[in-house]
Formats: C-alpha cells, structure tokens, sequence
C-alpha cells in the first residue's frame, strides 16, 4: 500500500505507537493507546548488516553471479529482516576483485531491487595481516601493501558508493593509504591485525574508526599480557564489530566486551557467507551425520548440524552461517539483555557508523519490521515492510 498506518510496540521506549505513512514515506510516527494486539506485537527499523559475503545459497565471491541470484540473496536477507547491506569481498588478487566489483556493481545499478538493499561494499582484504591465525580464512599469497594508487582505483571503480575498507596497520604503506582511503570518503576498519598500540594509534588518527569483527581473525592463543583484544579495547573511540552467533565470540567475552564499551560503540554483523539463511546445500557424508558445503570464493566449506562453517579438517570458522534477525536473539541470550536493546546494535548503530539514516520517523522510507511474539518472548514472526510493502 502507498499510504496506510500500523500499531504496535516500538522498540526504542516499548511503548505502543501508530506509524503511518502516505507515497511511501512515514508521516508521523505518534503515542498509541494499549490495546490487544500491541500486548505481542512490535514495530523496529530494518536491520542493517555491514559484512554479507553471500547469502542464501548465493557466493557474492563468484566471478559469473547473475541478477537472478543475487536477488535470491537479497529476498532471504529481507525476509529474516535485514533491509541494508554491504556487499562484502574478501581477499583475492587484486585484478580479480576489481573486475568482479566492477561487473557486479553493474549488475546492482541495473536493478532497482538490487540497488534498495546492498548499499555499498565492504573490501575486507587484501590488505590484511599473512601470519598465521591472523590472516584468518583468508589467503595470506593473496596479500599485499595498499598505496594510495590502489585506493584510487577502488575509489573509481564503486564511483560514490559507500565503501568499508578493512586494512592491517602494520602493513607497509598502510596509515599513509588509510589518511587517503578517508580523504576520498571512505570508512576504514581495522581487522586481521596484530598492529602494536602505536601502530594501532597512527591508523586511528590517520583517521580509521573501526574495527572488524573484534574477537576473530586472530589465533586461538594470545598472549595473556599484550596481544590484540585488551590493545583495541583500550584504545578510545572504536567502533568494534562482533560477530554475534556464540560461537566466533564466546558469550563471557561477548558480555565484557558490551560492558567495556559505550553500546554506540558495538556494531553487529552476522558476517554471513552462501551457508546463512540457504534451504539446502551440497551434503557431504561425515559418518553417522552429514555436513552440507559451501564456497567462499576458492574455499569449499562444510557446514555442520551445529551451524558452525569450518574448512574441512581445519578448526578455524570461515564465515557464519547466522541470519540477521537469530542474530539479534542470540545477543539478547548471551547477554541477559532485552532483546530490542540488541536489535539497535544491528540496525539503528551500524547504519549511524555509515552515516546512514535508519530511525522511524517522519520523512523517512516506510521500511520497518513487525515482530510477533510468543507469551514466552520467542519469535513467533517475522514480516519485513519495504516502502510499506511486505517483502517476506
């Protein structure tokens, strides 16, 4: 419907509101009186995801993607209430990503549907720590020092699109690329990094602001002193990223970390490969139980009854399998918080980090999502509303 109204249970106060809106864009978002259907029903912005890497079956990797499957990938994130998201490519050889950028940039900008929910990219690679346990999942042969040339031509190959660019400041080059990589506008994270807390200071007043997916790309052993956790942590003003899926952060350092750090500072991804929010996958017999596989890029993945992605016979994940909204009731459980207050974490906090609006109110999109819950505080449903249209 172009014009119409709902009412329900906002999730910023928990109080019952009416949105309405007419061609599309909300009119007024105004105080509501209690009644039946606000006792389970809520009203929230659409989740926002800055790492998809693929989703649905679907290998944003892929050098041959086509519109038909990216759209499958966009309709599953819709449907498990993620409406905005950027579009993420992993290390490879340089040539390779700027030519799958580039051809798959002009897919999206054919397609309207498209174009509404990947917003941007995030370039997660290749400038990125090759030691051990800190290059994660990625190819540390594939890795190299970024220069501003480089930058450049990422600049001019996503035109005025938002860009995310995850670096390591101990590379060669690195803070000199990050003061270029926010002179041309983009955001610049830091991630698979092992960068000491002077290395770490320089890209922060290069100008870099966050960190990706805190926790991981890092080696299952640290150093109890001094090693990347507690030298980010005490750092003022970073932005972090976690993965919120229990596994890839263990729920005692998923709660410090939201203990540590001011709840505008947190930002949740699902960092979602092919595996997340797909219906089927390749089985693989594993004894008495089957794994299903996957790809990320030239990786073969196996995804076991658990929904943890490891690669076969490793013990290091690659990616995740979560979807948005499990996401958000996985933060709430490991936590022992409501879950509206970690639904913030996943759309109002990282659309603000991209300088995005996402907010319910008057002038904006009539994008929302409506949950109803079970008596026990469960998901019952889920319905995603793009331009007040339902797209799940």
């Amino acid at each position: 419907m172009k014009n119409g109204s709902i009412t329900a249970r906002y999730i910023g106060t928990g109080k019952p509101v009416r949105l309405s809106w007419e061609n599309r864009v909300i009119t007024s978002v105004e105080p509501a009186a209690d009644s039946p259907e606000t006792e389970s029903r809520w009203i929230a912005p659409p989740l926002v995801d800055l790492q998809i890497n693929g989703y649905a079956g679907v290998d944003f990797q892929r050098d041959d993607l086509t519109d038909d499957q990216l759209l499958t990938a966009v309709c599953a994130l819709r449907r498990d209430g993620c409406t905005r998201i950027l579009f993420t490519l992993i290390t490879d050889h340089w040539s390779a990503m700027m030519t799958r950028l580039r051809r798959t940039r002009s897919l999206i900008k054919a397609n309207t549907g498209l174009r509404l929910t990947i917003a941007g990219w995030h370039i997660e690679g290749p400038f990125l720590s090759a030691e051990p346990g800190f290059c994660g999942a990625h190819d540390p042969t594939k890795m190299i020092d970024p220069t501003p040339a480089l930058i450049d031509e990422l600049r001019k190959t996503t035109g005025d699109d938002p860009v995310l660019l995850t670096v390591a400041p101990e590379r060669t080059g690195c803070v000199h690329a990050i003061r270029h990589a926010v002179n041309c506008g983009m955001k610049v994270s830091l991630g698979h990094t092992n960068a000491s807390r002077e290395q770490l200071n320089a890209a922060v007043e290069a100008g870099a602001t966050g960190f990706t997916h805190l926790g991981n790309g890092c080696p299952q052993t640290l150093d109890r002193h001094d090693n990347i956790l507690w030298r980010v942590l005490d750092i003022p003003g970073l932005t972090v990223s976690l993965i919120h899926d229990t596994h890839h952060v263990s729920p005692q350092l998923f709660r410090l970390i939201q203990r540590t750090l001011k709840p505008h500072q947190i930002l949740h991804t699902t960092d979602a490969m092919s595996a997340a929010g797909a219906k089927v996958g390749t089985v693989a017999p594993r004894g008495p139980s089957t794994k299903r596989t996957f790809t990320l890029g030239d990786l073969r993945l196996e995804v076991g009854e658990d929904g943890i992605v490891r690669q076969p016979g490793k013990t290091n994940f690659a990616g995740s399998s979560l979807t948005p909204v499990d996401g958000v009731f996985r933060a709430a459980q490991m936590t022992g918080k409501p879950w509206p207050e970690m639904w913030l974490n996943s759309s109002l906090h990282p659309a603000e980090f991209m300088g995005w609006a996402s907010e319910l109110k008057s002038g904006q999109p009539a994008d929302f999502c409506i949950l109803e819950l079970r008596p026990d505080g469960g998901l019952e449903t889920l319905k995603t509303y793009t331009g007040s249209a339902m797209t799940s």
